[in-house]
């Protein structure tokens, strides 16, 4: 193993999604006596507090997307600015590597590392490189990429590109080591449901109305842990109490997510990489729902992942009925066989060491400057 010890540069910002997998990058590189430090945005600063770096510089971004000229060009000049704080930043930390998890609040500090030939390495979760990496790619050393196959990137991008999987938190590690539970005829079905800020809303109004278009018997078998925003929390528990479901628990947060779906039979939700990548690592079947508009059609494409395997059913949101649900979930009651073939196909799929494979790239990365 290559040994490496000064300052790596982490650059991850936006959303949880992008900051967890450089979180559990930052474990492993410490873990090997590597001094780690995070470049982030304003917008995850509460999390960041809890980041295992030596230290945390914030600098400011923006997207640069929509229809309004005043605000793509309001972001573009936020952008600007942050590469100025960015390459100062650089020079006085002078790290071995940059490592970037895509996203916006990335460019700055990525772009200005490469400006002044910091060795850069790129980290895509999605099965579609976003605009982001897209932008950076060409000036990067090494791309690592979540999925084995990833679409959308550049022609101009030459570095070579490695598969290492996602970066999963302890906490998915520690649940990947649940079995499977038993199911079979005139088991419960113990079903998840999430959809993340973005996704809860159509899992409200969708989930309960599949259930009740249950036969009565099927509703008795059901145990369901649902996950729903907090202005749709009254009206989704009604519902269930309405028709008689006594194994519901309904949250607008869960903590312990990994450790739910460790204990689920099934789990439906959207599928961000984050998301794909857990459910592969824990190996549980999914209806995934992709989220629509995307431009990249990153989730889509994520989920397909794990559909081709038989490991999910993929369903485009205007497919996601109550009434295809409820068919889906009495497939599911009639057939136990198939979803425990589903379960050993996601777990097939699932990378639990894939935060020690990307250190082991950004150290050699690093080491050939």
């Amino acid at each position: 193993m290559t040994v490496f010890t000064p300052t790596i540069l982490l650059c991850a910002g936006g959303t949880g999604g992008h900051l967890f997998p450089a979180e559990s990058l930052a474990h492993a590189l410490r873990a090997r006596g590597v001094r780690v430090a995070l470049a982030t945005d304003a917008r995850v600063d509460a999390i960041a507090s809890e980041f295992p770096a030596s230290e945390v510089v914030t600098i400011a971004s923006a997207t640069p997307s929509g229809r309004s000229l005043v605000r793509r060009a309001s972001a573009i000049l936020t952008l600007g600015r942050g590469f100025g704080v960015a390459a100062k930043e650089i020079r006085r930390i002078n790290p071995a590597a940059i490592v970037g998890f895509g996203g916006y609040p990335t460019v700055p500090p990525v772009l200005a590392g490469q400006i002044l030939r910091v060795p850069t390495v790129l980290h895509e979760q999605n099965a579609v490189m976003g605009r982001a990496n897209a932008f950076l790619a060409r000036g990067a050393r090494t791309i690592a990429t979540g999925f084995k196959n990833v679409r959308g990137v550049p022609d101009t991008a030459k570095a070579p590109r490695v598969h290492t999987g996602n970066p999963l938190r302890p906490a998915v590690i520690e649940a990947a080591k649940v079995p499977y539970p038993a199911f079979g005829d005139g088991d419960v079905l113990r079903l998840l449901v999430f959809g993340g800020s973005q996704g809860a809303r159509v899992m409200g109004e969708v989930v309960p109305e599949a259930v009740a278009r249950l036969p009565a018997d099927l509703r008795a078998r059901l145990h369901l842990v649902q996950q729903v925003r907090p202005e749709d929390l009254t009206a989704v528990q009604n519902r269930y109490l309405a028709m008689g479901l006594a194994g519901i628990e309904a949250a607008p947060f869960f903590k312990d997510l990994p450790a739910r779906m460790a204990a689920s039979h099934l789990v439906v939700a959207r599928s961000g990489a984050s998301t794909v990548s857990e459910l592969a690592a824990i190996g549980r079947p999914s209806i995934l729902v992709p989220l629509p508009g995307a431009l990249d059609q990153d989730q889509a494409a994520n989920a397909a992942t794990l559909a081709a395997i038989g490991a999910a059913l993929a369903v485009k949101q205007s497919d996601f009925t109550p009434e295809r649900l409820a068919a889906d979930l009495t497939d599911c009651f009639a057939t136990p066989a198939k979803l425990t073939a589903a379960a050993d196909a996601a777990r097939s799929a699932g990378i639990l060491d894939a935060a020690e494979r990307l250190a082991e790239v950004v150290i050699e990365t690093a080491a050939r400057t």
